[in-house]
Parts: structure tokens; sequence; C-alpha cells
């Protein structure tokens, strides 16, 4: 495992424990999030969005929901792995009232490092799946 591997993984096990300011010390204080809202997020929107999937969507028993990475790649000052977020919808999530459902957030995420953190980075889940799961959204048609 490389350097930028090895950083990412160790936040995801900070995530994993509940330990959300562990996590986000990954990410540098001007960091640019791109996928998630119509402008890149700051660190303090990335820090407010995660404490609202926390409350929302941990798994149950837990302060957090569990993170899981696969198919890790690294190319000089970039990470990219495909990664899944699992946990059980507790609170309101985007505008939809818990529901006590489980549900599975398949996503891609790059992240470009600079100066030991990171500094930029893109990422794309699939929501719509989540709203299905969480039984928001009616899924599409069988055949």
């Amino acid at each position: 495992m490389n350097e930028l591997a090895a950083r990412v993984e160790a936040a995801r096990q900070r995530w994993n424990a509940g330990d959300l300011p562990g996590y986000l010390s990954l990410y540098d204080d001007a960091i640019k999030l791109h996928g998630y809202t119509p402008e890149p997020m700051t660190k303090q929107a990335v820090t407010g969005f995660y404490q609202m999937i926390w409350a929302t969507m941990a798994v149950e028993g837990k302060p957090n929901p569990t993170l899981t990475f696969h198919e890790v790649l690294t190319d000089g000052d970039l990470y990219s792995c495909r990664f899944t977020m699992a946990g059980v919808h507790q609170g309101p999530f985007m505008g939809v009232p818990a529901t006590s459902k489980p549900y599975v957030l398949p996503g891609i995420t790059i992240m470009r490092f600079g100066g030991g953190t990171v500094v930029e980075r893109w990422s794309s889940a699939d929501m719509l799946s989540v709203l299905v799961q969480i039984g928001a959204v009616p899924p599409p048609p069988a055949g």
C-alpha cells in the first residue's frame, strides 16, 4: 500500500471507529469537494454535510454509517476508489422522514493531495438508489 492509500485507509478506519474529526483531518482547510452540491463544498460545508449524514444515516447503535473502499487506484498525487456506505435511515434525509430501513450507497471518488492532505475531491454517489431503498421513490419497473 502506498502512502496516499495508507493515509486514506487510516481516515476510513477513523470514520468506522466513530471519529469524524479524525476522518476530516484528511482534508485540507482549503478543500474543494465537488459532486454533492452545485458549487464546490468548503471544509466547513463538508463537516456539516458529514454531521448530517451521521445524524440521519448511521448504523443502528453506532454514531456513523459504515464506509468500505473497493478497487483503490493511485497515480502521483491522485487517489481514487469505488466505495460503499451502509447504515440505517434513522432521521430526515433529503426531505424523507426516518424509515428505519437499511441502505447501501455506492459511489466513486477521486482525491487530489497537496502537502499531505486532500485539497480537491470529486465524488459521484447513487443517491437515487438510496431513495429507492428507503422507500421514498418507487423502484423502476422490472423487465
